[in-house]
């Protein structure tokens, strides 16, 4: 789909979808913040559903290659892998990202195929992770484990409002981080 007609309409419809949940992605709202007429829609999609489709399309398909890309070796160790890959996501919060995040998850729960797109997402994430900790030398169930106490601390993080000073935080998400990548723990 990149660089396809309908991409701005995807972007727009991920946008509200953060704003509003599911419910507010609608053909008239998304025309008018795209300042367009709903003809240039019709043009595009079929109706509501097609574009709802094309977005967790779109927004599955980013997701998977976001993270094989994330956690390919390149010459890295996985460890310092997975070391870049914490810092990537708790160094710095993307609002727009976990506000997409969320609003997915909560339409997965009403939803077949919101519910599928997230289950293979998470199955990716979990997958490359596993095998990144089992390239540290641990066992398959152990790296599926950290795996998911991995994706467990990297979601749970962003959504804590901690009373703490940045600094403080910063010092926090480190310790833990830590812990992942503990041999012993």
């Amino acid at each position: 789909m990149a660089g396809g007609k309908g991409d701005n309409w995807i972007e727009a419809g991920l946008a509200e979808l953060a704003r509003s949940g599911v419910e507010g992605v609608r053909v008239e709202v998304l025309a008018k913040n795209l300042g367009v007429t709903k003809g240039g829609f019709y043009r595009r999609f079929r109706d509501r559903a097609a574009l709802l489709d094309s977005i967790l399309q779109s927004w599955s398909a980013g997701r998977i290659a976001a993270i094989e890309a994330q956690t390919s070796l390149d010459g890295a160790t996985a460890r310092d892998r997975l070391r870049a890959l914490i810092r990537l996501y708790s160094e710095r919060m993307n609002t727009e990202g976990m506000a997409v995040e969320l609003a997915i998850r909560q339409w997965a729960r009403s939803d077949q195929a919101a519910a599928a797109a997230v289950a293979s997402v998470d199955a990716s994430r979990l997958n490359n992770v596993g095998h990144l900790y089992r390239a540290t030398g641990l066992a398959p169930e152990e790296a599926d484990a950290r795996a998911f106490l991995f994706y467990c601390f990297i979601f749970g993080q962003g959504l804590l409002f901690l009373e703490r000073s940045p600094r403080k935080r910063a010092q926090l998400i480190a310790q833990s981080a830590e812990k992942l990548l503990d041999d012993s723990a």
